[in-house]
């Protein structure tokens, strides 16, 4: 029974690591997003790392990334569409997936 136990534990800790990485990940893409908006709205230094940081925080509202992709959208104010925003995002994921997995 004790092989049995090691597996489940294993199981479990490797899908809590999977998961961790995942959030990890968007958070990371989510704030590169912000940046990267930032930038388009003519931010920097300071003000850029608080915008992105309300980028994340706004990925909490609800399950998805369309809560994100919709304040961004709506804060560079028609300069880029939400279709625009859904494939730098899509583009800043992959970006991040390397960042976190090579650390």
């Amino acid at each position: 029974m004790s092989t049995f136990n090691d597996r489940e534990n294993a199981f479990e800790n490797k899908y809590a690591h999977d998961e961790e990485t995942k959030f990890k990940i968007a958070a990371r893409a989510n704030k590169l997003l912000g940046l990267w908006a930032a930038e388009l709205m003519g931010k920097s230094g300071d003000d850029a790392a608080a915008y992105a940081v309300e980028v994340i925080k706004a990925d909490f509202e609800e399950a998805g990334h369309e809560d994100v992709v919709r304040k961004v959208a709506g804060d560079i104010n028609g300069e880029v569409s939400d279709t625009e925003v859904r494939a730098k995002l899509l583009e800043l994921t992959a970006v991040a997936e390397k960042q976190i997995t090579s650390v």
